[in-house]
């Protein structure tokens, strides 16, 4: 990882990352997620005209890409200064180019620089809702029969049509990716996965790198009323280096060159979690990182993001309990 601009423009050097198709990432991205329309487009745009974000992440499963596209042009930044992310979501799975079509036409572009298999879950294309179908005992509506490896066909598709530079996965654990890489014909540049001290999966990292997969990190920050936050070794390391919490918590993950994806809507906190993230990069020593790196063991191991997928993902500690059918 080097601290260089993403473009000759930014406002401020964005550590960037470069991916295993020879891409550079910018490191920290602005996170949609749950961020409501009215609000993304306001924030989206700060984000890239104010605040010197290069990289957007989204996903037609947030369901405001409408507004996320809105606030591009908003912004007046051009596009090839930004670095777009989407997802497709599962009941797209057979039929990946007509969800990117979607998404192109949402966000007003022609192209995106990554493109993810947003869950390792094909969901029924054609089930009773057309995101969530479920079945009639409550359980979502999986296509168990759908082989992943057939998304991952379409993915490829993609780039080779020049749709999408680059592609990649989501929430997908060893068990997961094992069913995508024998027939790969292009490795996936990044695995999106929930990642903080908290919940660092050192074990499947290690396996994403030893295959050329760049680790980032929705939910970087823990959930609302985050424990992290207040940490009290977060909180230690914060004080020592005149830094904010979450300062810590970003810039820990950008030293293990995981790109980090904090999600707001308010401008003082998504400028912040720029700038103060590349402060702790040079001010967090290696006893600040081999800390930070064992809080999960000491006790502290916790996901916030466990959906009820009907199925399993194959994650160490995934205490989601399964949907129970309901009486026929």
């Amino acid at each position: 990882m080097k601290l260089l601009p993403f473009s000759s423009s930014s406002i401020m050097s964005v550590p960037t990352i470069k991916l295993n198709d020879g891409a550079q990432i910018p490191a920290i991205g602005l996170g949609t997620w749950q961020s409501q329309p009215a609000e993304v487009v306001a924030a989206v745009a700060y984000a890239l005209k104010e605040a010197g974000y290069k990289h957007i992440d989204c996903a037609w499963g947030y369901n405001n890409e409408k507004e996320v596209g809105e606030g591009i042009r908003q912004s007046g930044v051009p596009r090839s200064e930004i670095f777009i992310t989407s997802k497709v979501w599962g009941t797209y799975h057979s039929r990946v180019e007509e969800a990117l079509d979607e998404t192109l036409a949402n966000l007003g572009t022609d192209y995106l620089d990554l493109y993810l298999i947003h869950w390792p879950v094909a969901l029924n294309p054609k089930g009773n809702h057309p995101a969530f179908p479920t079945l009639p005992n409550g359980l979502r509506d999986v296509d168990h029969s759908w082989k992943l490896s057939d998304t991952w066909k379409q993915m490829e598709a993609l780039v080779k049509k020049g749709k999408v530079k680059t592609i990649g996965i989501s929430n997908f654990s060893v068990k997961k990716m094992e069913e995508i890489l024998p027939s790969a014909e292009i490795i996936p540049a990044v695995n999106q996965l929930e990642l903080h001290p908290y919940n660092p999966q050192h074990e499947l990292l290690a396996y994403c790198r030893s295959k050329g997969i760049v680790p980032q990190a929705y939910s970087p920050l823990g959930s609302t009323n985050s424990p992290l936050l207040a940490d009290d070794v977060v909180l230690k390391i914060a004080q020592k280096h005149s830094l904010q919490a979450s300062d810590v918590l970003l810039g820990w993950l950008v030293v293990h060159d995981i790109v980090a994806l904090p999600k707001s809507v308010t401008p003082s906190r998504i400028a912040s979690n720029l700038t103060g993230t590349i402060s702790a990069i040079g001010k967090l020593d290696k006893e600040d990182i081999a800390e930070l790196d064992g809080l999960a063991a000491s006790g502290k191991q916790k996901r916030f993001i466990m959906p009820p997928w009907p199925v399993d993902l194959g994650f160490d500690n995934w205490t989601a309990p399964m949907p129970q059918p309901t009486a026929a």
